[in-house]
């Protein structure tokens, strides 16, 4: 078979498979390339030696049995026989589940994962946002410190087991999107220096030297990660991909490279007949990420909105420390505003950034699907000092207020595992680093952020316990008592109110209406035919619907249709969902 290796700045590449060692020839065609023929099926271990060096894992290994620090494996993705049938799902009316492979079962593995599937598709939700499963150091981690970026971590199941996983979803009816990191790779077991300017000192991001996508050599970096992105979409059937933290993305090119990613995306969808996704992660509050290239933005399909998460959060648990700040001033008008404008911050001051942030949306060009809309994620949770999730915070009642909002509001609303029952158990921060010194560096990193707010440092767990991590998996037991499964019900009720409702997921923002009370801390919105209300004071609330005809269709608490007054009467930490034609 042929291997190849981008290697420029080397004299000699040679080329270690299954014990045998030949040399590669330059490329005559591609600048710095190095390619050869070797005898090789699935799974040889092979590597590339530069001028004399040790034996290194390939750039674009498609999979790295022993870790990241060993030999890679040939990945014969034409030997998987796929069951479903699969014809894609796009992102409008779609709600996602943000799942990490390594906590949703204790297993921790694709496998296991999947014989988890059929909650999902029995709780309603169309979509599976796993977190990355590049390599990393070790066994558990978050995953945002990945390595070869064309592979999945073995200790999930490697290749073999991603494959299984998006089949048993796609057999449900489930879309997979996956999260990639193209702005850093993590500090252990990356070999990308030695083999070309993967990296440049013109850009620095808070992970150190930023990923190389404008200095010279970019051109090489950008087919690098458009190529592996790709490779997720085409060899793993795929539906979309979530990219993490683009605004670390620097690019001073005329053409940015997730305008490149986003039309290479969108040719394969032709390509291969079936919708493909792209969501950013990105708090710049640039509209242009979400605007079609058409229209001179950078066509991606949709971006997390943590506007409307931190809205939420603050109204919820009247918080204000940090990025909260900005939105703990007057909480139920900043979730007002992001309910009806998407961003909070649209051009004004944050105090927290010390200067104005954002720029309004077109409301008349942006669909609210382009935002994703959550009161829970990974990293709202599990970047806190001890991983508390909001039922750690709140009664059932602010539980199920926090999700009507999240799924009734006027974007694709997103969950994060374990949500859907008010699960007990935290998730908090862990690694497995095999570098003691990077182990000591992050657990004292760890445990010096949460000092300088307040935290005692035997307070904060340490991430290299491996008791972090099996605090921080999922108990299956917890749905099947109260008060887990009355939440779960009402998870249910409200997605099925989302198929059930046409005006749940109509698209246009303009159209959400929005009153609130800051002192008596309700608020209500109208999305067409359908009103929403919650109530996140502890004393019941009268909220003025106007005097025509209403249908309760779920409430938390028993709620009667509103009188001849007009007036809703809402109990305390209570909420309802109600059609008003």
């Amino acid at each position: 078979m042929q291997f190849e290796v981008w290697a420029p700045q080397a004299d000699r590449v040679t080329l270690h498979c299954d014990g045998a060692t030949r040399a590669l020839e330059r490329d005559p065609e591609r600048v710095g390339w190095w390619t050869g023929q070797a005898r090789a099926q699935d799974g040889s271990r092979y590597g590339f030696a530069l001028d004399g060096g040790p034996v290194l894992p390939d750039p674009r290994s498609r999979r790295q049995p022993d870790g990241p620090d060993g030999l890679s494996a040939v990945v014969d993705h034409g030997r998987y026989a796929w069951r479903a049938a699969w014809a894609g799902r796009e992102l409008p009316g779609a709600v996602l589940y943000e799942l990490h492979v390594g906590t949703y079962t204790r297993e921790g593995t694709l496998d296991a994962a999947a014989a988890r599937l059929e909650h999902l598709a029995e709780l309603g939700v169309t979509h599976v946002e796993l977190m990355p499963l590049c390599p990393f150091p070790g066994r558990h981690g978050w995953g945002y410190e990945g390595v070869s970026l064309w592979a999945v971590h073995e200790p999930y199941g490697g290749p073999e087991a991603l494959k299984r996983f998006v089949d048993r979803a796609h057999e449900l009816g489930l879309g997979v999107v996956l999260d990639v990191v193209h702005n850093h790779l993590g500090p252990s077991g990356n070999y990308l220096p030695l083999f070309g300017p993967y990296f440049t000192d013109t850009h620095h991001t808070p992970w150190g030297a930023a990923v190389n996508l404008d200095a010279p050599g970019s051109d090489e970096v950008r087919a690098y990660l458009l190529g592996s992105a790709l490779a997720w979409l085409r060899d793993y059937r795929i539906d979309g991909l979530r990219l993490d933290a683009v605004h670390a993305l620097y690019d001073t090119r005329a053409c940015h490279f997730l305008e490149e990613l986003s039309a290479a995306v969108d040719d394969l969808a032709g390509e291969l007949d079936r919708p493909l996704s792209l969501i950013a992660e990105s708090d710049l509050n640039n509209p242009r990420i979400i605007t079609p290239r058409a229209e001179n933005g950078l066509g991606l399909h949709a971006q997390w909105n943590d506007d409307f998460h931190h809205a939420v959060h603050t109204a919820l648990t009247g918080e204000s420390q940090g990025y909260y700040a900005d939105f703990a001033r007057a909480p139920f008008a900043a979730l007002a505003k992001t309910l009806t404008g998407g961003y909070f911050h649209d051009g004004t001051y944050s105090a927290f950034r010390g200067r104005s942030h954002g720029r309004p949306l077109d409301r008349a060009r942006v669909a609210g699907h382009r935002l994703l809309g959550f009161s829970q994620t990974h990293d709202q949770v599990g970047n806190r000092a001890q991983g508390n999730r909001l039922s750690a915070l709140l009664s059932p009642g602010l539980l199920a207020c926090a999700a009507t909002l999240t799924l009734t509001a006027p974007f694709t609303p997103m969950l994060f595992m374990g949500e859907e029952w008010a699960a007990g158990t935290p998730w908090q921060f862990f690694t497995d680093h095999t570098d003691p010194e990077l182990a000591e560096a992050v657990r004292r990193g760890r445990r010096r952020e949460f000092a300088q707010h307040g935290w005692a440092e035997e307070d904060v767990p340490d991430p290299q316990d491996p008791a972090t991590r099996e605090r921080s998996c999922l108990d299956w037991s917890e749905p099947e008592r109260e008060p887990h499964a009355r939440v779960l019900a009402w998870y249910r009720r409200l997605i099925a109110l989302r198929r059930e409702q046409p005006d749940l997921t109509d698209p246009d923002l303009a159209d959400t209406k929005v009153a609130y009370d800051e002192e008596a801390r309700w608020l209500a919105f109208r999305r067409g035919d359908v009103r929403v209300a919650v109530n996140l004071s502890k004393e019941a609330a009268a909220i003025p619907l106007g005097s025509r005809r209403a249908q309760v269709l779920a409430a938390w608490e028993p709620v009667a249709a509103p009188g001849p007054d007009g007036l809703l009467q809402v109990p305390g930490e209570s909420c309802v969902v109600l059609v008003q034609p």
